[in-house]
């Protein structure tokens, strides 16, 4: 079962989650991945190869102590699993070089495609992940393994923070984003400008002023972000079996759009897209220990 935490209404949602039906003690590996990035951080616990629990945070302006209470966090859901009996944890995301803790650093590129080809399954092989920060579109194999990949720049306009943004400006609930942006009526509106979440927000204030709902001017952005991240995604191809990771994932409105330009369907999970990258971590954490290299 996942717990919540309350958060302001443009924020996404703090959780963690424990599988009811482990044991830690039985274990004979237990591994760590956290996965601190610009908006969220994650810490997923892996026993022997399987998650045992995660949590997923807010990153605060302190990266080193996000970690920390990530990492903390998914001890406690874990069933108070002491530090001492993690046998190796690597960190990864945008703050990977500040978990104090971690044994060693990974990209988040490889880390992505592993915990991808893990809560997806082996069939995936391109992997969209819409973090706060930024867009990664990357290909892999069927082990999971990173055979090409492309980043956008560093703007928030089609990521995580940009949708909070709008989310804010409309005030209405980020959760509810997605579905309200398919709640207005007439035509598709165009999409507004795609380049610069600042553009964007200073000509979502004019429409609103020029009459426009909040519901068609969340269409329109949710039309702007899904254009975005389609270029990106075009330039580095798109192989079936197609799936995504971060918290946009969550958002139809942003996929819905999306999928209907690639003409394609996304792979369907149920675990919290927002793990990926910690899950990577944790499995390559784990595969060092089975091979004797966990040092």
């Amino acid at each position: 079962m996942v717990d919540e935490k309350k958060a302001p209404f443009w924020q996404w949602t703090e959780s963690h989650w424990r599988d009811p039906d482990m044991d830690w003690k039985a274990a004979r590996f237990i591994t760590l991945g956290i996965d601190v990035g610009s908006v969220s951080s994650q810490a997923v616990v892996v026993a022997d190869g399987r998650i045992l629990a995660y949590s997923n945070i807010r990153t605060g302006s302190d990266s080193p102590d996000s970690a920390r209470r990530a990492f903390r966090s998914a001890l406690e859901a874990a069933g108070d699993l002491p530090e001492s009996r993690c046998d190796y944890c690597i960190g990864t995301g945008y703050g990977r070089v500040n978990v104090p803790f971690a044994h060693r650093t990974l990209t988040e590129i490889a880390c992505h495609a592993r915990g991808a080809h893990f809560i997806y399954g082996p069939t995936v092989r391109t992997v969209l992940d819409v973090g706060g920060q930024d867009i990664k579109a990357i290909q892999c194999d069927e082990r999971g393994k990173v055979v090409n990949f492309l980043m956008n720049d560093k703007c928030a306009a089609g990521t995580g923070r940009g949708m909070e943004v709008f989310a804010d400006l409309l005030g209405i609930p980020v959760t509810q984003v997605g579905e309200r942006s398919f709640q207005f009526k007439g035509a598709e509106p165009e999409a507004v400008s795609n380049t610069c979440v600042v553009y964007a927000k200073s000509e979502a204030v004019g429409l609103l002023r020029k009459g426009w709902s909040p519901e068609k001017v969340l269409a329109a952005y949710c039309k702007a972000m899904a254009q975005r991240i389609y270029d990106l995604v075009e330039r580095v191809g798109v192989t079936p079996q197609f799936a995504v990771t971060g918290g946009m994932a969550k958002n139809r409105g942003v996929m819905d759009r999306l999928m209907a330009m690639i003409g394609m369907k996304r792979m369907e999970t149920p675990w919290d897209t927002q793990i990926a990258g910690a899950v990577g971590a944790a499995l390559f954490a784990h595969t060092l220990c089975l091979r004797g290299k966990a040092r």
